[in-house]
């Protein structure tokens, strides 16, 4: 098991820098950790982005998004407790153990699990498309995945094995030798970043063949890099004794079944109309049917009851 060396200082040789960034400080005589802070800072950016695009992509209000992130966030925690949790439980001296999460252990797939069966409750509620919600949401969560792992860059953790290869990253705890590592929470950030600014700029130009479209895509770009990413890190998760990494299979195996429905579902005729599309057109009905009145027009006559002598018959 990978220890967290929060007192190493960091050096990158190939750009000639070292540093020693904190990793905490102390509030009221209590200790608060940096990770927790630039994870909420993500999340915030995501949602700010995801505000920016509510109507517009889904057809949802804002004041629905952010009733939807109330219920999102402490499941979100919750589930990635729960899943760091459940393959290290003999970690665990007591029950109430479990339930410290300040001292860290948390695992963003279990997040996503988690958030993944909050949008598809809410939407069944809510009468909406999964995929319409889930399209928004993953650009969100880009956001946040990408900044979020620069919590592990102060926390020295999330690294990988040992290498000599250009781009690595030296951990020197005081008194020792520095050890070189794959800086595997870089190569998650910085793909986690191009997945993001790819659907950002493609759907900015193209519009969506079907709700579930921009999710799928998501699940695949994010599978494929995380399978590759987690080979390299020495604190994975595992199976039993089996050898086999959680998340390496489940980012296999959810990479290659998000590609088969996509391609599925592409090749459907005819695709279903977006659900934007209907809200759209459900507000241009309603504002045919009942036209906005014109404050600045006068008002009506009422028919004169005594005809002048022009209208009168003779």
């Amino acid at each position: 098991m990978q220890t967290v060396l929060r007192e190493a200082v960091i050096s990158f040789p190939m750009f000639g820098l070292t540093m020693n960034p904190p990793s905490s400080f102390t509030l009221f005589g209590r200790v608060f950790y940096l990770y927790g802070a630039v994870v909420a800072l993500g999340f915030l950016l995501g949602i700010l982005y995801c505000a920016s695009r509510t109507e517009k992509l889904v057809g949802i209000t804002k004041d629905d998004m952010y009733d939807f992130v109330l219920w999102l966030i402490p499941t979100a925690i919750i589930g990635a407790r729960l899943y760091y949790v459940l393959f290290r439980l003999n970690e665990y001296q007591s029950f109430w153990d479990i339930f410290k999460v300040w001292e860290g252990g948390l695992a963003i797939y279990g997040g996503v699990i988690a958030g993944a069966l909050l949008v598809y409750l809410w939407c069944k509620k809510r009468k909406i498309p999964f995929g319409a919600l889930g399209d928004l949401s993953v650009y969100g969560l880009l956001i946040g995945q990408t900044i979020g792992r620069w919590g592990n860059f102060l926390n020295r953790e999330a690294f990988g094995r040992e290498t000599d290869i250009f781009c690595r990253m030296g951990l020197a705890m005081p008194g020792k030798n520095p050890i070189y590592v794959h800086p595997t929470f870089l190569y998650e950030s910085l793909w986690n970043l191009t997945g993001f600014l790819v659907l950002h700029f493609y759907f900015k130009k193209h519009k969506r063949k079907f709700d579930g479209q921009i999710t799928l895509l998501y699940i695949a770009w994010y599978g494929l890099g995380r399978a590759m990413i987690e080979g390299l890190r020495t604190d994975s998760l595992y199976i039993g004794s089996t050898g086999i990494r959680v998340s390496q299979l489940l980012a296999a195996v959810s990479c290659v079944a998000a590609l088969v429905t996509l391609l599925l579902l592409l090749r459907r005729n005819p695709q279903p109309e977006l659900y934007v599309d209907q809200v759209n057109a459900r507000k241009a009905a309603e504002a045919i049917q009942t036209p906005p009145q014109n404050p600045t027009e006068p008002a009506s006559e009422e028919p004169d009851d005594n005809p002048t002598e022009e209208n009168q018959t003779e």
